[in-house]
C-alpha cells in the first residue's frame, strides 16, 4: 500500500496538472475572436507536437513505432482528438469556463458507463446509480428548455462523448505503446486536420497578444501532460484520483478573475451533484479493488 507522503505527492501532482490545463483553456478564450478557430489549432498543434517531441528527447524515449496491433486505436485516438479540439474550443468560445469545466466533470460517468456496454466491464447496481445521479446533475448544468440554454452546451456534452471514445481507445493500447509517442501522434493529427481546413477560414495576422496567450496553452498542456505522467508513478489512484475536479476550482477562479464570470446557483448544484457522484464512483472502485477473497477454510485431511 502507498506510504501517506506518495499519496499526498500525488495528490499535489493531480492538483497541478488540472490547473495546468485548465489555464491552457484560459490562454485560448483570451484569443476568442481574435484569430480563427482552425487557425488557433493548427499554431497550437505545431508548438504542442515540437514541445512533445523535444520532452521525448530529453526524457530519452524518443521512439515513435507503434505496434501493429495497437494501429487502429491510435487513429481512433486521433479522430477523437480532432472531434474533441473542435466542439470544446466551440464550447468553450461561446459559454463561460466554468460552465463548460463543469459539464467536463461528467467525464468519468460517461467513461465508466461506455466500458460497460461497449466492453462488458462489470459496473455495480450502486455505481449505475450514482452514473445516473451524474446526469441529472449534468441536465442541471446544461438546463435545456431554459432560456439562457444554448447550442453551445450540447457542443460541449459533444465533447464529452468524444474524450470518452478517446479514453475507451486508449484503454485499448498495449502496454509496449510508448504514451508519448501516442500523444505526439494525436497533437500531430489534430495539427493536420485543422490546417487542411483552414482555408475554409482564412489566414489572420498574429499578434504579440495572441502569439504569447498560444506558447503559453502549448507550454501548460506539455505540463499537464508530464503531470499527469507523474501521477501515475506515485501514490493510490484511486484516491489520487478524486483530485481531478479540482480542475472545476480552477476554472471558476480563472473565469471570474480573467473574464468576470461566476455561473449560476443552479450551474453550481448541477456541478456539486456531477463530482459528488464520480468521486462515490472512485471511492466505490477502491473499496472493490482492496475486497481480497478469502482462501477456504479446510477442516483437515482425510
Amino acid at each position: 500500500m502507498p506510504a501517506p507522503q506518495d499519496n499526498l505527492q500525488g495528490a499535489l501532482l493531480m492538483m497541478a496538472s488540472m490547473a495546468a490545463f485548465t489555464l491552457n483553456d484560459t490562454f485560448m478564450k483570451l484569443i476568442a475572436g481574435e484569430l480563427a478557430l482552425f487557425q488557433i489549432l493548427t499554431l497550437r498543434g505545431i508548438l504542442t507536437s515540437v514541445l512533445i517531441a523535444l520532452t521525448m528527447l530529453a526524457l530519452g524515449r524518443f521512439r515513435f513505432a507503434i505496434p501493429r496491433g495497437d494501429r487502429r486505436a491510435v487513429i481512433v485516438r486521433v479522430v477523437a482528438e480532432v472531434g474533441a479540439a473542435y466542439f470544446f474550443l466551440t464550447a468553450l468560445f461561446n459559454m463561460p469556463l466554468a460552465n463548460v469545466t463543469a459539464i467536463l466533470q461528467a467525464l468519468p460517468l460517461t467513461v465508466t458507463l461506455a466500458a460497460a456496454v461497449f466492453f462488458a466491464e462489470p459496473v455495480g447496481w450502486r455505481r449505475m446509480l450514482a452514473i445516473l445521479i451524474g446526469f441529472v446533475g449534468v441536465m442541471l448544468i446544461i438546463r435545456p428548455g431554459a432560456s439562457d440554454f444554448t447550442i453551445y452546451s450540447l457542443y460541449a456534452l459533444i465533447a464529452v462523448g468524444f474524450v470518452t471514445l478517446r479514453d475507451l481507445a486508449t484503454r485499448r493500447l498495449s502496454a509496449g505503446t510508448p504514451s508519448m509517442a501516442v500523444s505526439f501522434y494525436s497533437a500531430l493529427g489534430v495539427t493536420i486536420f485543422f490546417a487542411a481546413a483552414l482555408p475554409g477560414q482564412g489566414w489572420q495576422p498574429v499578434s504579440s497578444h495572441a502569439a504569447l496567450m498560444i506558447s503559453g496553452a502549448s507550454v501548460m498542456i506539455i505540463g499537464g501532460y508530464l503531470f499527469s505522467i507523474m501521477v501515475m508513478r506515485v501514490g493510490e489512484i484511486s484516491f489520487v484520483a478524486t483530485f481531478r475536479y479540482t480542475s472545476l476550482v480552477w476554472a471558476l477562479l480563472l473565469g471570474w478573475l480573467a473574464f468576470g464570470e461566476w455561473p449560476s446557483a443552479l450551474t453550481l448544484l448541477g456541478a456539486v451533484i456531477v463530482i459528488g457522484s464520480g468521486v462515490f464512483m472512485l471511492l466505490r472502485e477502491r473499496q472493490l479493488k482492496r475486497r481480497v477473497p478469502k482462501a477456504p477454510v479446510r477442516s483437515g485431511a482425510a
